[in-house]
């Protein structure tokens, strides 16, 4: 498995607000600037946030982005399925349920089971507010 740099830069930017959040709505500029990261990168990774409910946009004069929901209640699974679709390891884990026609006959299947939910539960252990706390980051620049 590997991580792009939209699921990356998707919580870069979320720490990033984070991180900035008494300020009121964050302009995805301040963002681009803050964390080198192109703006119209940024612009792609907007809408799969709002769409999964992690990031709320204000139009206008005052207008940018928030957190929908507490840093301390935003995963980073959350956040990689966003941007990254299912972090199933093979495509039978995909959904809910599996309906390749042989995984009752499968010998290895418990392998990507057992990886799936080691990752998962990993990944959906660790919040945004976790990696401003552990990165001891108070406005700063930092690295994910």
């Amino acid at each position: 498995m590997k991580i792009s740099t939209k699921g990356r830069y998707a919580l870069r930017m979320l720490t990033d607000i984070a991180l900035h959040e008494d300020e009121g709505f964050i302009s995805l500029k301040e963002i681009s600037e803050r964390q080198n990261i192109s703006k119209k990168y940024l612009e792609q990774i907007v809408p799969l946030l709002s769409k999964d409910g992690l990031l709320r946009t204000n139009r206008g004069n005052k207008g940018g982005y928030s957190l929908a929901k507490k840093a301390d209640e935003i995963t980073v699974g959350e956040v990689l399925r966003a941007t990254e679709g299912s972090l199933a390891p093979v495509a039978c884990l995909e959904y809910d349920v599996n309906t390749c026609a042989r995984a009752e006959n499968c010998d290895t299947l418990y392998i990507w089971e057992g990886l799936y939910k080691v990752v998962t539960d990993y990944l959906n252990g660790i919040t945004v507010q976790d990696i401003i706390d552990r990165s001891g980051a108070s406005g700063g620049d930092y690295c994910i």
